[in-house]
């Protein structure tokens, strides 16, 4: 029987870890779009202003304030709402934080993934999570082809190693406790990084400097104007999280794996680049300098951090959708139509989320179609 996004999440049950949070409040959007039941669990807001909070999504979901680091509450919510999809997004996130504060990385990222595991342990009825860490879980020796499912873990800073020890904890569950056919949990990881778009807050993220910057008349100060990312809109990795759930959800030969989902290879563009695409699209004030370069450089930044998604393509048929051109336009128009044109941050997320799924349904991405 073909399937689609639209049918496997239409009125499913879905718990969000980290929802509040920039990818966790895109994510929320998404599936309110397609027709889920969205229940969300995180420790607060994370930023002032929010996405969440912005959108109003408080009202359309299920929402629940909670640490993954408390177990007991967040079993009883799982064990309450009986999802039928877990997306674990909630984490420590900023690798500047690492360096202020590594217990309190280590402690959300390790052992709340831990937690999460072993909530899902005691899960009885069929469920399908993704557990989400980050491209930064490999051991980054800064080579120039991007980094493999089976390429080591590791970690130089804290943030980075806690991301690889949240994938170890993940298989050493996984081999425990959830392999083979007896259980009802099936489940895998994703790897992501570097998503831009609107909405994002963060601190010591290039979008969210800029936009705070601009916004007041300021120049944004930045560290690094040559350093090379991979830039990809925050709907490609979600595209890939919905349809390695979606996967899951459909046959049990996913169980346990680990999948990258990374932008185009010609998304790859300097900060500066970045900076002066967003700056004509937020239309700078005449004589505003964009930028000005800062010697404070606080902590280790990796130079060069790509990713290699065959997997993903070879197992789920997915692949990026968007080309820098138009992962730049709508990011920056995001901000300029809501914090300058004073439009609703739901509608302009959710118009966005349908423009996202027309482009790569008229690019014929398998991921898109009936299936």
């Amino acid at each position: 029987m073909p399937v689609s996004l639209e049918t496997t999440f239409s009125n499913a049950r879905v718990l969000i870890t980290g929802h509040t949070g920039f990818k966790g409040a895109w994510l929320s959007a998404w599936l309110i779009s397609l027709g889920a039941k969205v229940c969300g669990y995180s420790r607060d807001i994370p930023t002032t202003p929010s996405l969440f909070e912005l959108s109003g999504l408080a009202g359309e979901i299920e929402h629940h304030i909670g640490d993954v680091r408390d177990l007991e509450k967040l079993s009883g919510v799982i064990q309450t709402f009986r999802p039928d999809f877990v997306f674990h997004l909630a984490a420590q996130a900023i690798v500047s934080v690492s360096y202020d504060d590594p217990l309190e990385t280590i402690t959300s990222n390790v052992i709340g993934t831990a937690h999460v595991m072993e909530a899902l342990r005691k899960v009885d009825w069929p469920c399908h999570a993704v557990i989400i860490t980050s491209d930064k879980c490999y051991d980054n020796v800064e080579w120039v082809w991007g980094y493999r499912e089976t390429d080591a873990l590791g970690g130089k800073d804290i943030y980075s190693g806690s991301k690889g020890a949240a994938e170890l904890i993940f298989r050493s569950y996984f081999h425990s406790f959830f392999q083979g056919k007896n259980h009802s949990v099936r489940l895998a990881t994703a790897r992501a990084g570097n998503v831009i778009g609107g909405g994002d807050w963060a601190a010591n993220r290039i979008v969210a400097d800029c936009i705070r910057a601009w916004g007041a008349g300021k120049t944004v100060e930045i560290r690094s104007p040559a350093a090379t990312r991979p830039w990809q809109h925050v709907l490609e990795p979600l595209s890939g999280y919905l349809t390695l759930a979606e996967a899951l959800s459909l046959s049990d030969r996913l169980n346990g794996q680990s999948y990258n989902f990374g932008p185009r290879a010609e998304q790859n563009r300097t900060v500066v680049d970045l900076i002066g695409s967003l700056g004509k699209i937020w239309q700078l004030e005449e004589g505003l300098a964009p930028y000005e370069v800062t010697g404070n450089i606080p902590f280790h930044e990796a130079s060069l951090l790509k990713l290699n998604c065959d997997k993903a393509l070879l197992d789920l048929n997915w692949e990026a959708n968007l080309k820098y051109e138009e992962c730049a336009d709508m990011t920056g128009s995001w901000y300029r139509r809501v914090l300058k044109g004073k439009e609703q941050a739901l509608s302009v997320t959710l118009e966005q989320i349908a423009s996202f799924t027309r482009f790569a349904r008229d690019r014929e991405l398998v991921w898109t179609a009936d299936r």
